[in-house]
């Protein structure tokens, strides 16, 4: 499962609302942000595809949510970028409603793949995520992007720091270093997200 879980991903469908939402007979894992975090390049490194999630210089350009299938009752779900003060703020308020009913009431939701860049994690907005979807009691995985940017010692440092600032508050968080740039941390976050699979009745 490690190696096969994000391969052979395609697009399913996007959608902007929740009455839009799909009816799935599975379950879904979300990706979900700041923008210019690395989300996208997450997604395009963990499913070996370049161009499946777009990769955008634009913060802020993702403004609708995303289906990906993975397989037979597995969907990935790309959910726009947050934080960018130049959205418009009629833009900002409709998703920051809607990402927040989403998190909270979507049965089908297994857990949350929350993306920050090590050199600003636990930002006020990522902080609002967690606080949001905490209530349900799932899973969240945090992955700290562009890893290679810092040495491994200060990548360590931020990574146990975030950990000991999570770990009483929220103990369903976990937290790994990643790197798109150098593609590592694929397989620790292909057997977390497995151990979740593996844990859920549904598939």
């Amino acid at each position: 499962m490690e190696m096969t879980l994000f391969q052979d991903a395609s697009f399913y469908t996007s959608v902007n609302s929740l009455k839009d939402l799909p009816m799935l007979d599975g379950v879904e894992i979300a990706f979900a942000g700041r923008s210019n975090a690395g989300k996208s390049s997450v997604i395009n490194t963990l499913t070996r595809r370049n161009k499946l999630a777009f990769v955008s210089k634009t913060p802020g350009r993702t403004q609708q949510i995303n289906y990906f299938r993975l397989r037979s009752g597995l969907f990935l779900v790309d959910l726009p970028g947050y934080g960018y003060a130049k959205v418009p703020i009629e833009i900002r308020n409709h998703w920051g409603g809607f990402l927040s009913e989403y998190l909270q009431t979507r049965k089908m939701l297994l857990g949350l793949v929350l993306i920050m860049d090590i050199r600003h994690p636990l930002k006020d907005l990522d902080m609002q995520m967690l606080d949001w979807f905490s209530r349900t009691q799932k899973s969240v995985h945090i992955m700290l992007t562009k890893a290679d940017k810092l040495s491994r010692c200060q990548a360590n440092y931020t990574l146990n720091t975030v950990k000991k600032s999570l770990v009483l508050q929220y103990p369903m968080v976990s937290v790994q270093l990643f790197s798109s740039t150098k593609a590592t941390g694929i397989e620790e976050a292909n057997k977390m997200i497995g151990n979740w699979i593996c844990n859920n009745a549904a598939l």
